[in-house]
């Protein structure tokens, strides 16, 4: 449900896409409610859209396009930008890296690693976080997180290693039909020529201890080939560039695949893992 709340906090955006919409509607002489018709959206949401009080989404950026973009392909380019606007504000810096990198190299200790992750998966994990939010919202995230996913098939494909602590195939999230369907997505995603999944068990020193004991990581090579250090604890997140830092998580980062369990072991682990979640 649009908000007027919104409007408050709308980002840049989504602030220039309502006036576009509004001004581009205008132009054409239509009213909210037959713009809206022609898209296949009531009245109020068109004009929710032209308020900022709620932002434009993907289908509807594509219809606006269609119905009153002229030919000039400002809604398409605003797609990316809206979608930039509805992720949560410690994420989105992270984000543009993540989509322009030529390697990522990432390590995961309490949930899939987003792109990696089923649309059930991730509504599950994102409704049942905290603060509860609003199904628009849950919507929005959903969204946004599929999007993501064009980096794997994008040309050059970047190089994507992930590594899984056990407890992340173990932890269930939804239903048991949504992690089994979620253990054979990454058994699929795994047998791209450009993707390595590693599973970290449980048993991998004399009591369980690894490398990783320090939570999770996400190393990024840039198109300049500078390697940045992505750290998220909760709502807060630190993008590190310090070359002695970014040594000693790259290093971690090799120890902690060390332990792991090779390409082709993992995939047997998370298919085995699949059929615990019948």
């Amino acid at each position: 449900m649009a908000k007027a709340a919104n409007k408050e906090t709308a980002g840049g955006a989504t602030r220039l896409v309502s006036h576009l919409a509004r001004a581009l509607r205008e132009k054409e002489k239509l009213t909210q409610r037959e713009l809206g018709e022609r898209l296949g959206y009531s009245a109020a949401a068109i004009s929710a859209v032209e308020t900022c009080a709620q932002p434009a989404s993907d289908e509807m950026l594509v219809g606006l396009e269609a119905e009153i973009g002229g030919g000039l392909g400002v809604f398409e380019v605003a797609r990316e930008l809206v979608r930039l606007d509805k992720y949560p504000s410690h994420f989105q810096d992270f984000f543009l890296l993540e989509q322009q990198a030529l390697s990522l190299y990432l390590f995961e200790t309490e949930a899939i690693y987003g792109v990696f992750q089923t649309e059930e998966y991730a509504r599950a994990l994102i409704a049942g976080g905290f603060p509860v939010l609003s199904d628009r919202r849950v919507d929005e995230l959903v969204e946004g997180r599929m999007a993501r996913k064009v980096l794997f098939g994008r040309d050059p494909a970047p190089l994507i290693e992930l590594i899984l602590d056990e407890s992340v195939l173990r932890r269930g999230i939804g239903t048991p039909a949504i992690m089994r369907a979620q253990c054979l997505y990454l058994s699929e995603l795994a047998a791209l020529r450009n993707v390595a999944v590693y599973v970290l068990p449980f048993g991998t020193g004399f009591s369980g201890e690894h490398a990783g004991t320090r939570g999770g990581m996400n190393i990024v090579e840039t198109p300049r080939h500078e390697r940045l250090v992505y750290i998220e604890t909760g709502d807060e997140s630190l993008l590190i560039s310090d070359g002695a830092k970014v040594s000693t998580y790259s290093q971690r980062y090799a120890k902690i695949r060390a332990q792991a369990l090779g390409p082709r072991e993992s995939l047997g682990f998370i298919e085995q893992v699949a059929g615990d979640w019948i």
